[in-house]
């Protein structure tokens, strides 16, 4: 079965909307990659500073290859004429690794 991979981003408040700008700006950066299935930016409601970015791969090898090509280029920080690359939104990023044992979906 697929595997999820969940990275928890710690974000300040005053980074949240650049946050998701720039998750909002990388729209096809991951999902014309081989064995990826699914993708969410989820946004803490209260008691918690930290975002989840979710993702399902076919299996843990799709993810590799990801990681190790097409998400370097995703996640180099771009300059803007002539600036300084811009700093991350987030001030710290946990991963978490599932591997998928039950699925279900709406029945109908």
């Amino acid at each position: 079965m697929s595997v999820v991979k969940i990275n928890v981003l710690t974000v300040p408040a005053e980074q949240r909307e650049v946050l998701e700008q720039r998750f909002g700006a990388r729209a096809g950066a991951v999902e014309n990659s081989d064995g990826f299935e699914y993708f969410e930016l989820l946004r803490p409601v209260e008691g918690t500073d930290q975002y989840l970015v979710y993702t399902r791969w076919r299996d843990e090898e799709s993810f590799q290859a990801w990681l190790a090509g097409p998400m370097q280029a995703a996640h180099r920080p771009a300059a803007k004429d002539g600036e300084a690359p811009q700093r991350p939104a987030a001030s710290g990023s946990t991963l978490w690794s599932f591997d998928v044992v039950q699925s279900a979906g709406p029945k109908g």
